[in-house]
């Protein structure tokens, strides 16, 4: 009896074990394994970047990487989706939004911008295109920073990122009071740096999105292709590395912080029926 009795409670701990093994592991200040998780409507299954205004969590802004349409909802429904054109079918990556400007990234570099007051008119009227800015190559991250007032981009497939110490290629622009963007700088992320930080890599890095974390003056890089979310300083120095699991984050493509710090996730469809927003509230940093 007893001899069953031990065996019953090896096979419990063996279980316990296996099902802690699971847990997602997360950033700080953040539990990835309690997501408030929105399903996207059939023209959001390819949902490939999300941003806010200013931060303003009532309303969160999107595009899908197929049409060229900026969509935007109240961020509890959904459901009520609406959305404003800004250009013919292409291969759309990323959104950000500056002080006036909508910005939207072409996976080839190319930006998209147009004002933002347009955009509640339903009729878009001053579009522009902005070629040959930065090396050719493919493109999927971009992001606005407010303190700054720059527009950082990162690389995900580019000549000068081949090799074993290549790294990943950025850029800095700068936009002028008519919305024109000016290259202002470049630098380069050291993914050598992985293999002294928290986590794991899986083999060169292949930025999806990015966005800052102001309360804690760090960078979240999604990288979809290694499943990866990456956490860095101020100055790109990597400190974490967050393996995704892939049942919660199919295709995560989008990110982003509102202003109260709230983290958000978006995943194109990948293999299940929709696409998704997930929200981390944030819950503080443990002393």
């Amino acid at each position: 009896m007893n001899k069953v009795f031990s065996i019953v409670l090896c096979s419990i701990a063996l279980t316990a074990c296996s099902q802690t093994k699971k847990q997602q592991d997360s950033p700080a200040g953040y539990d990835f394994n309690a997501p408030v998780k929105y399903e996207m409507v059939s023209d959001l299954k390819e949902i490939s970047g999300n941003t806010f205004y200013a931060g303003d969590p009532s309303t969160i802004y999107a595009i899908q990487d197929e049409d060229g349409k900026l969509f935007y909802w109240n961020v509890n429904t959904p459901q009520q989706v609406q959305h404003v054109k800004f250009g013919k079918h292409g291969d759309y990556e990323d959104v950000a939004i500056t002080k006036d400007y909508v910005v939207v990234l072409r996976s080839d570099g190319v930006l998209i911008t147009f004002p933002y007051s347009e955009i509640k008119t339903g009729m878009l009227n001053t579009v522009k295109e902005w070629n040959s800015l930065i090396p050719a190559g493919e493109y999927e991250s971009l992001y606005f920073d407010r303190n700054s007032g720059k527009l950082i981009i990162l690389c995900k497939n580019c000549d000068a990122d081949r090799g074993k110490s290549a790294g990943v290629s950025g850029y800095e622009l700068q936009l002028k009071e008519d919305g024109s963007p000016v290259l202002t700088g470049k630098f380069n992320i050291n993914t050598e740096n992985l293999k002294s930080a928290k986590g794991k890599s899986k083999g060169r890095i292949r930025p999806s999105a990015l966005t800052f974390n102001n309360r804690t003056k760090e960078w979240f890089i999604l990288a979809s292709v290694n499943h990866l979310l990456i956490v860095a300083d101020e100055r790109w120095n990597i400190k974490q590395t967050v393996t995704l699991n892939q049942s919660l984050f199919p295709q995560p493509e989008g990110i982003s912080f509102d202003i109260d710090n709230n983290l958000y996730i978006s995943n194109e469809a990948g293999n299940t029926p929709n696409g998704t927003v997930l929200k981390f509230p944030y819950k503080g940093l443990q002393k």
